[in-house]
């Protein structure tokens, strides 16, 4: 049996020219960046060159470009450093319900520590209005943060203009673009952002590199205490092959003019004609308009999310019930909760599939007859079992 692996959302396969970039880097620039001497030297050399281009491919700075760990360690030194370095100015955040656990538990955090977060609400579609936003902001608010594709639902925040709310307020505007980054070119000046987190292992890139992107003059503390790296924000000597590896990922994408928005419209498209061709109840959860087409949750009635997966994977589909953090709890979906509210049976069965480089058409065909059947069997046995009843 070949498997089918559809959760692209949850983490990709490493590209294998980024394999062959940082197999490179790990045999020949083994040096310190920090060190002087020519080994050090060496490998300073190509850290610099990584932070220059990849501050390029968004409109930055390279001064503006901070290395971290991935995702996580950049929404935290968004969220928490910022915080922190601003609290004269006020304590009051502003984020989101659905955020993903990077972002609101280092808000929960911040809770405990005096800080007051506002939690805005979303619609059925998982949006921000414009509204919220605006009646939320306050004198004291020091940062508003707001993703830009939602992990679990695909849903594409209007940035720009939630960004442009703030343009004249002292916040900073943060948004984590885990899931958004490589769809298609982000300049954060066009944006208005302030600062943007990036995790490479999202993009065909190695887990444990990402990097945070704080525009000039923007204060944040550093969360961790050791050297001068990454201009005093981020101790520890920088990891240059997996940095490589980021930055080679990145260059794949734009060298083939960020290709793959267009083949997973595709997908998405085969993938819910299937369903329907096949005669099967479901519900596309997200915005019907303004969604990542890299992710598609559907809801299926009279079925179990546990029930599912563990059928899913019994016939080779790798697919989740929503964000990978939250892949071994039974808690049901803190986003669909916001969209739907908690009694609502979308909560209970909804699936994410999510496609990336290691799909093709015809697998995507294949993986919804798949689903289909699977479907169809549940939901005979779930009528059989009222039936008894």
């Amino acid at each position: 049996m070949d498997a089918i692996y559809l959760d692209h959302a949850a983490t990709t396969p490493v590209h294998p020219a980024v394999i062959e970039a940082m197999t490179n880097a790990l045999q020949t620039s083994f040096g310190n960046p920090s060190s002087i001497h020519s080994f050090g030297r060496e490998s300073r050399a190509i850290l610099d060159r990584c932070r220059r281009y990849v501050a390029d491919k968004i409109g930055a700075s390279e001064k503006e470009i901070y290395f971290t760990s991935g995702g996580t360690e950049a929404d935290n030194l968004a969220i928490i450093g910022v915080a922190l370095a601003n609290k004269a100015k006020g304590k009051h955040i502003i984020t989101t319900q659905i955020e993903h656990h990077a972002v609101l538990h280092a808000a929960e955090h911040l809770e405990t520590l005096g800080f007051e977060v506002t939690y805005l609400p979303v619609n059925q579609y998982g949006q921000v209005e414009m509204r919220t936003l605006q009646e939320s902001l306050r004198d004291d608010t020091i940062l508003v943060s707001i993703m830009m594709v939602n992990n679990e639902v695909g849903t594409l925040q209007a940035i720009a203009e939630l960004a442009a709310i703030i343009k004249d307020h002292q916040a900073y505007f943060h948004t984590d673009a885990v899931q958004a980054f490589g769809l298609e070119q982000i300049n954060v000046a066009k944006l208005g952002l302030d600062l943007l987190s990036v995790s490479g292992h999202k993009i065909n890139g190695p887990k444990g590199t990402g990097f945070l992107y704080a525009g000039k003059g923007v204060k944040f503390h550093a969360l961790q205490h050791g050297g001068a790296q990454e201009r005093l924000k981020r101790p520890g000597t920088e990891s240059l092959p997996a940095i490589v590896g980021l930055t080679k990922a990145i260059e794949l994408i734009v060298e083939d003019n960020y290709p793959h928005k267009a083949s997973y419209e595709n997908y998405r498209t085969v993938f819910l004609q299937v369903l329907a061709q096949e005669g099967i109840t479901f519900q596309v959860n997200g915005a019907p308009n303004a969604y990542a087409p890299s992710i598609l949750n559907i809801s299926f009635p009279g079925t179990s999310v546990e029930s599912l997966l563990m059928n899913l994977d019994l016939d080779g589909i790798a697919a989740s019930s929503g964000s990978a953090c939250t892949a071994g709890s039974l808690e049901l979906s803190h986003v669909l909760i916001a969209m739907y509210g908690e009694q609502d049976p979308r909560t209970e069965n909804a699936i994410r599939f999510s496609f990336g480089l290691a799909n093709d058409a015809a697998q995507i065909k294949k993986a919804a007859t798949k689903v289909s059947q699977i479907i169809k069997r549940l939901t005979k046995q779930s009528t059989i079992i009222e039936e008894v009843k």
